[in-house]
């Protein structure tokens, strides 16, 4: 009786459970999304590099050589490299507006997790001269159309609350778009040290 009592439970929790289903046409409450999708573990070993700034990096990181502020980027890929506004592997996201009408940021994305997950690699967000790679970045549009992203801070270990708007990515997909993975070094901040601190970052899935 006991164990029949207990598939009756289970039946029932499998019931009230049905209910809370999400259709797919709700729109997610990113506010209360705690980790990113796909799990990863960061194992942190103190280094040391010169600071850098995002453009730089990302230069040396795609295969997108564009000089200038960050925010000019956009405009000056026009005719020269593929702009869209969804994310492939190797091309460079373009925040505009970052911390004013004249300020810019530019990242490398190393990976589509899904819809609405990449991950990307990028310098001196923080303006520390770090470099952040495989950092989670999740697109908060309504339309699920990349216009608006919010990053995962590696320091803190949770999303950060202020949201970005983008104008767009540069390039895409391809072999020769990114550097491969032998040739990049894996380096995030550790969130411990000074300019420049940087660590060895391991995804483990």
């Amino acid at each position: 009786m006991e164990i029949i009592g207990k598939l009756v439970a289970v039946a029932a929790l499998a019931v009230a459970l049905e209910g809370c289903a999400s259709s797919g046409d709700e729109v997610m409450d990113y506010a209360q999304t705690p980790m990113p999708r796909e799990v990863g573990q960061a194992v942190v070993r103190n280094d040391t590099h010169k600071p850098i700034q995002c453009v730089p990096y990302a230069r040396e990181h795609s295969v997108i050589k564009i000089y200038g502020d960050a925010y000019a980027w956009w405009d000056k890929a026009a005719g020269k490299y593929q702009r869209g506004n969804l994310p492939e592997p190797g091309a460079v996201m373009v925040l505009n507006n970052y911390a004013d009408a004249n300020r810019g940021h530019v990242a490398v994305v190393r990976k589509v997790v899904g819809p609405r997950e990449i991950r990307i690699d990028h310098a001196n967000w923080f303006d520390d001269g770090s470099i952040y790679v495989n950092n989670p970045v999740e697109d908060v549009s309504s339309g699920n159309d990349w216009s608006m992203v919010r990053v995962y801070n590696l320091k803190t270990g949770g999303w950060g609350a202020k949201l970005y708007p983008v104008q767009g990515f540069i390039g895409g997909s391809g072999g020769d778009s990114v550097l491969d993975a032998k040739d990049r070094p894996d380096l995030v901040a550790d969130g411990g040290g000074g300019m420049g601190a940087t660590a060895l970052v391991d995804e483990i899935n």
